[in-house]
């Protein structure tokens, strides 16, 4: 098991992840910093931020509570996605390879949690 969670291969996507949302809301309109941009960087920065408060709080019940909350905020952002995509905030082609990453993490995420509630 790792030693912190930033060790965890699924905290270190997640980080990749709230990375690449940045990068796309960055290009959004000024007008959007308290819509849309800051939907999207808030649920984003909730996937690891959720990682981390579960590992460390020790008990493997919460843990799982928390990486499903980050399961939650991952889906989150998936919409905040495909809404921007629809009301032409971004292009399929910006928003493809951050789907891409919500689902890569998503598996990860649901990977971990399969493995922790085998050892309960």
């Amino acid at each position: 098991m790792a030693q912190n969670y930033r060790e965890l291969r699924v905290w270190n996507e997640g980080i990749t992840l709230v990375e690449m949302c940045y990068r796309l809301t960055k290009a959004f309109p000024k007008e959007e910093i308290y819509g849309m941009t800051s939907q999207i960087r808030r649920a984003a920065v909730s996937v690891p931020a959720n990682i981390a408060e579960g590992y460390g709080r020790e008990n493997r019940g919460e843990y799982i509570q928390f990486l499903k909350i980050a399961q939650g905020s991952l889906k989150e952002l998936e919409t905040h996605l495909i809404i921007s995509e629809r009301v032409q905030l971004a292009t399929p082609q910006a928003i493809a390879p951050i789907m891409t990453q919500c689902e890569t993490v998503g598996k990860m995420l649901r990977s971990l949690i399969r493995t922790l509630q085998q050892k309960a």
